[in-house]
């Protein structure tokens, strides 16, 4: 995934073609050490391709992945929007100047 990134940020910095140097050049910068076999795979993936193309079929594949948590997450928000109204009717107790003193008979620099 680093050295896709860091191709995508060489492409995006107005390098189209980036080389295997240019990516070590960015990874380096960041203290990132580079596995010669990963980034030659990676480089010759994407040798020749406009980036964004690469990028908008990337997001076409993602789409149809279905994603579980999307749905959990949609049955727990209904439940406490429920609960909200509830809370609101509730009318705050005001307080009485005996609890406005928190300090227990005792203060701290005493």
């Amino acid at each position: 995934m680093r050295y896709v990134a860091a191709y995508l940020l060489a492409a995006l910095g107005g390098n189209e073609s980036p080389s295997a140097k240019d990516i070590k050049a960015i990874l380096s910068s960041v203290g990132v050490g580079v596995d010669d076999e990963k980034l030659d795979f990676v480089i010759a993936q994407l040798k020749g391709k406009d980036i964004n193309e690469v990028l908008a079929a990337g997001v076409s594949k993602l789409a149809s992945v279905p994603s579980g948590g999307a749905v959990a997450s949609g049955g727990s928000g209904g439940a406490a929007a429920a609960d909200a109204p509830a809370a609101e009717e509730k009318e705050p107790e005001p307080e009485s100047d005996e609890e406005s003193d928190d300090d227990m008979g005792f203060s701290l620099f005493d």
